[in-house]
């Protein structure tokens, strides 16, 4: 059933690039099954991406004679591009995209659409990685795909299976809400939404789809990996550092009670240890400049505390997601204590150098320091970890006239939750 005068249920957006040789068959294949298998109504939109072929004559070809069927061309390339335009300006109530290749068996496109026209979910998206999907692929795309998606899950806080599958959909209001927030124009976009997405507690709803690899895929896996990698790092940091607002979609349209995504042990540990080479060569570069002035030990002492300021504020945000001022102060106190327990260990390990070796050289001196400092940091970790931020138990809320059975059935289901999910609140 294709639009008419009522409300468009869902506008289907195939991002395409140079597909002259397959265009015209994939999407008549899609229509085909849109008019015999859907229940709603429909429109299908071919987004040409700056296409330097015969890709946008057979897109309108395709659009005057079939139904139902859209083109819309772009000057520029990029699939997330692509889809943020035409997204953006649909009107219907679901916004979904599959690629042009149509790898995803489109039996799956009822289930994908039908828990966002019914209100249950937010997004929806199509998983290869799920134990019921049926998938033919090569090994080392396999390879790839579950390491990218096993890393987003340890680092960035994520529960979501599949990433890069293409075969998506998203509600109208949630996209008005996400899309401004992705940054990325090309294929980290499916990434940068659905993790913006679960940041900001919407619900996102996975089906398992049967799919079968396009062995012509114009993918370039290694630069594609690369761009991914990069997007990674700059989401993480938009989101610990708060650039990227997405309380602010929480707080229209998110699900409610919601937990912020936890990141597991690997990824804080990950995480930790990016920020400590980096506050390791920071101390390193910070003792060479002090130390010909103020002599080892005030220099390690001052190094090592500009360096630990900048780790615990840091890793307050970065590692262990703690937001806003709620319980900054005891954090920095905690976060001096845990300096000086990282200075006794640099310093002893100066003493014990001098003692070895009275004349011994700056660069040793830098050596045995850089080494004691990874020291440090490790201890540095473990001490965060356990103490400084440490998971807390909710304080027990009893109310006027509560029974003693229901006191009871309280305590039976009182949550421990970290500390950052109540300090941000």
């Amino acid at each position: 059933m294709t639009e008419t005068n009522q409300t468009l249920d869902i506008d289907i957006v195939v991002p395409c690039y140079n597909e002259q040789d397959t265009l015209a068959a994939h999407v008549r294949r899609l229509h085909t099954f849109c008019r015999t298998s859907l229940h709603h109504t429909w429109r299908i939109t071919i987004a040409d991406n700056a296409s330097t072929d015969d890709t946008a004559r057979i897109a309108d070809d395709l659009a005057a004679m079939l139904d139902g069927v859209d083109a819309v061309h772009l000057p520029e390339k990029g699939r997330g591009r692509a889809l943020k335009a035409v997204w953006g300006a649909s009107e219907a109530h679901v916004l979904v995209y599959v690629d042009e290749d149509l790898s995803t068996d489109l039996a799956a496109l009822e289930p994908l659409v039908a828990p966002l026209l019914s209100g249950h979910s937010d997004l929806a998206i199509g998983t290869r990685l799920a134990d019921s999907a049926r998938v033919v692929r090569g090994g080392k795309r396999e390879f790839i795909s579950r390491s990218y998606n096993l890393l987003l899950r340890t680092t960035m806080g994520v529960s979501f299976s599949d990433a890069q599958c293409g075969f998506k959909a998203i509600t109208r209001e949630a996209a008005e809400h996400v899309l401004p927030l992705c940054e990325d124009d090309a294929w980290f976009f499916d990434t940068e939404l659905l993790v913006l997405a679960e940041h900001a507690g919407l619900r996102v709803h996975e089906v398992p789809v049967d799919w079968v690899d396009d062995v012509n895929s114009s993918v370039q896996i290694r630069a594609t990996a690369t761009e991914d990698l990069k997007g990674m790092w700059r989401v993480s940091r938009g989101l610990a550092t708060g650039r990227v607002p997405v309380s602010d979609v929480y707080d229209a349209i998110g699900r409610r009670p919601f937990t912020p995504p936890h990141v597991g042990i690997v990824g804080q540990v990950l995480r930790f240890g990016a920020i400590g080479v980096a506050s390791t060569v920071a101390f390193a570069l910070l003792y060479a400049l002090f130390r010909p002035t103020i002599g080892a030990q005030t220099a390690d002492f001052l190094a090592l505390l500009l360096t630990a300021i900048g780790n615990t504020a840091l890793n307050r945000r970065f590692t262990f997601g703690v937001r806003g001022r709620a319980g900054a102060g005891r954090h920095h106190v905690q976060g001096l204590v845990v300096f000086g327990i990282a200075w006794a260990i640099t310093s002893g390990s100066l003493v014990v150098l001098h003692a070895a070796d009275p004349g011994s050289s700056h660069g040793a001196e830098i050596a045995v320091l850089t080494a004691a400092n990874l020291v440090a940091t490790l201890v540095r970790f473990v001490l965060f970890k356990a103490w400084v931020f440490r998971a807390r138990r909710r304080p027990e809320i009893i109310r006027a006239g509560t029974t003693p059975a229901a006191e009871a059935s309280s305590e039976a289901v009182t949550e421990v939750l970290p500390v950052t999910d109540t300090a941000s609140r």
